[in-house]
């Protein structure tokens, strides 16, 4: 599917050259409030496209990393603050080509009209869900206007986890769709990293304790989120990939020193 048109704002791609004109404001990345934390050892940034959509400025960035490929969606207010929304870049394809089709439909809408408005507002919704993560697409009105909420919640830590999401203007949505085209025809829809299915999630029961081991991937990688939950008490612990036969090790270590009675020196379980 192709797209016409160059959306405004600026561009450093991994090739080719930026549009002329000066240079899009740099974000300030010391005072990222991200859910990955501080940049992982070993990212790159392949290429960044500035949007300015009205008082909003949004940044798209292609990143990779050992386990591959996907893009970060930043949303600055006028007010400086920042929310922000990772994709996999299958996914941003199906992303811009859901914005085709909200952006037809905004186009058919009649002017805004409080009698008519749903409770919540909504207008047309559509979802996306890629591995371990679910997005929430709804187009929305308000008094300030009409947008497309984007929402992304990770199943594994649905069960209270944070909610991460940006709000393009309605009146925006092309101009995101041909920027995210533009990234898109430069590198693929690729995602790289793991292909294979990963594996069903596990369950124990102990006494009165539930522990629940789910088997996730972001981009950063693949994990394992081991949650212990009984009444009105839930925690949970993420270990990367390539930390498990670390654990695995350990805790094997453990088992065999209970089965000899703590006879082997605590220096051994070093080793």
């Amino acid at each position: 599917m192709a797209y016409g048109g160059r959306g405004r704002g600026g561009y450093r791609g991994g090739t080719g050259s930026p549009p002329g004109g000066p240079p899009p404001p740099r974000r300030n990345d010391s005072d990222e409030d991200s859910e990955e934390g501080q940049q992982q050892a070993g990212e790159q940034e392949l290429a960044t496209k500035m949007l300015q959509i009205q008082s909003k400025r949004f940044y798209i960035d292609v990143k990779q990393n050992r386990r591959g490929r996907f893009m970060k969606i930043a949303e600055i207010g006028a007010d400086g603050r920042r929310n922000q929304v990772f994709l996999a870049l299958s996914t941003a394809a199906e992303f811009r080509d859901h914005l085709s089709l909200f952006s037809d439909f905004y186009a058919n809408l009649g002017p805004p009209n409080p009698d008519t408005l749903p409770e919540d507002g909504k207008l047309k919704s559509e979802t996306m869900v890629k591995d371990n993560r679910r997005y929430y697409l709804d187009l929305k009105e308000n008094s300030r206007g009409r947008f497309l909420r984007v929402s992304l919640v990770s199943q594994t830590i649905a069960r209270g986890g944070p909610r991460c999401q940006i709000a393009i203007p309605a009146q925006g949505m092309i101009e995101f769709r041909d920027a995210l085209q533009e990234l898109l025809d430069e590198f693929g829809t690729d995602d790289g990293g793991y292909k294979g299915e990963l594996p069903e999630g596990r369950h124990m029961r102990v006494e009165n304790k539930n522990f629940y081991f789910d088997i996730g991937q972001n981009n950063r990688g693949i994990y394992m989120r081991i949650s212990e939950v009984k009444t009105n008490f839930r925690t949970a612990i993420t270990i990367p990939e390539k930390s498990w036969s670390r654990f695995r090790d350990i805790f094997a270590d453990y088992v065999d020193k209970m089965k000899d009675g703590g006879e082997k020196g605590p220096s051994e379980s070093n080793k």
